[in-house]
């Protein structure tokens, strides 16, 4: 296979962009069929296809945002309005936020922790295939990713939980790339 500098020099540059920075316009119905498409062509050993995705795009965004207000308010009945705002806002103002649920299988030679990482492939390959047709991304995590009434509400089955949800848009601002760790720091040779 021959190298393909441009794939490197994308996998070199590429960074994350806050969801309080991803406007509208999102990706139409095709681009979307596209970014789930790529998404979804991750590893998957067993053919387990041990995850699920959840859409949520327009309406359907401020009314999920209302369902983790009323579920964050029953939690900590202290919460001030301000609070529950931020909650409402959840998945303002992306125009698109795909949530990726792990989904694993029984199976004996396929352990549940390798699932989870598959599902973990998928976000970052919505990531990936976000980039891929212009626009900016954001995978996060948040309090209703390892809450079970947050998850139930969201579209999380019996044994499902979310490994996070990709925040889809057209970025307002360029994002400054973040420190990254020194590779001695971070890598080791087995044996020396």
């Amino acid at each position: 296979m021959p190298a393909n500098s441009a794939i490197r020099d994308y996998l070199l540059s590429r960074r994350s962009v806050g969801a309080a920075f991803l406007r509208e316009p999102g990706p139409n119905a095709e681009e979307l069929k596209q970014i789930l498409t790529i998404g979804t062509r991750v590893p998957d050993h067993g053919k387990l296809t041990p995850w699920r995705l959840i859409v949520i795009q327009g309406d359907a965004r401020q009314a999920a945002g209302e369902r983790l207000a009323e579920i964050a308010a029953r939690n900590n009945p202290g919460l001030d309005e301000a609070s529950l705002d931020i909650e409402r806002g959840r998945f303002l103002p992306s125009p698109l936020t795909i949530g990726v649920l792990s989904s694993p299988k029984d199976h004996p030679k396929v352990p549940e922790f390798e699932q989870l990482l598959s599902a973990g492939n998928v976000a970052f390959n919505l990531e990936h295939a976000a980039f891929a047709l212009g626009f900016g991304a954001s995978w996060v995590t948040r309090w209703y990713s390892v809450d079970a009434e947050a998850g139930a509400a969201l579209g999380a089955r019996e044994g499902e939980r979310f490994v996070g949800f990709i925040h889809i848009g057209t970025p307002t601002a360029v994002i400054e790339d973040r420190p990254r760790p020194a590779l001695e720091d971070v890598v080791s040779y087995w044996g020396e």
